[in-house]
């Protein structure tokens, strides 16, 4: 059994987001020094209480500040940025902290509306979800030196990548794209195995859930990008249910 813990770098009343960040680096060495597996991180944007947003900034302190849990993002609201510049962060973080890095994937906002619109410029950037899951993945996979665009660091990271989500909708995806999901909601990890197809050589599943104390059980084997990255080839046109084709994103 493997247990994480989520942070949200909350700012106590009084407090200022240089103090929040400092207690959540105090509490993932007390997180390490007490045998967790992974301390996850998560994006949040115009909130006064929450001092995470620069969500892979954060990581990285906490990552610099302990010595072997793993570090992660509970998530990437990936709507919200480029996969190429979510690529060469988190390849980034993967080059300075080997074999601890993990990056979730969402796609709601992470805030409200017109701070969302702040953020995203335009609202379409949602609908766009599964291509740019797939997008991202082909950045942090095999070294593509014919590429026309790699993302340097990241390529050859092989990041672990998770599906966020609360919904069937993040299920449906993580299935068809065999990626690991954590889910709040644990009725909705009935859709996941039904439809989640294996990719030789793995064929092992690896899932995991949050509760209100933030525990998370991971007991499958993880899958690694290389694997991942024929899924791209293989899964360009299968539809989701509700999500676009996840095809039109190339796979480098």
């Amino acid at each position: 059994m493997k247990y994480s813990l989520l942070d949200l770098s909350p700012v106590a009343e009084g407090q200022t987001p240089r103090e929040a960040l400092a207690n959540t680096l105090d509490l993932a060495r007390h997180a390490e020094a007490a045998g967790y597996h992974r301390f996850w991180l998560a994006e949040h944007h115009n909130m006064p209480g929450i001092a995470s947003a620069a969500t892979s900034v954060v990581i990285g302190h906490v990552a610099g500040g302990t010595k072997t849990i793993r570090v992660g993002a509970g998530g990437i609201m990936l709507p919200n940025h480029a996969p190429l510049v979510i690529a060469e962060q988190f390849g980034t973080l993967a080059s300075l902290y080997p074999d601890r890095i993990d990056l979730g994937l969402g796609r709601a906002p992470g805030s409200d509306m017109t701070t969302a619109r702040a953020l995203r410029r335009h609202m379409h950037a949602s609908d766009q979800f599964p291509e740019d899951v797939v997008e991202l993945l082909g950045y942090l996979g095999p070294v593509d030196a014919q590429a026309q665009v790699r993302a340097v660091p990241g390529e050859g990271t092989e990041v672990p990548v998770w599906i966020l989500g609360s919904s069937l909708y993040g299920a449906q995806l993580a299935a068809y794209l065999g990626l690991p999901m954590p889910l709040p909601v644990i009725s909705r990890l009935r859709c996941w195995p039904m439809r989640w197809q294996p990719i030789a050589p793995l064929s092992a599943r690896r899932s995991g859930w949050k509760s209100p104390i933030s525990c998370c059980w991971q007991g499958f084997a993880p899958l690694t990008l290389t694997a991942r990255r024929t899924i791209c080839a293989r899964r360009r046109s299968l539809p989701l249910r509700g999500c676009a084709r996840v095809g039109r994103a190339s796979c480098r």
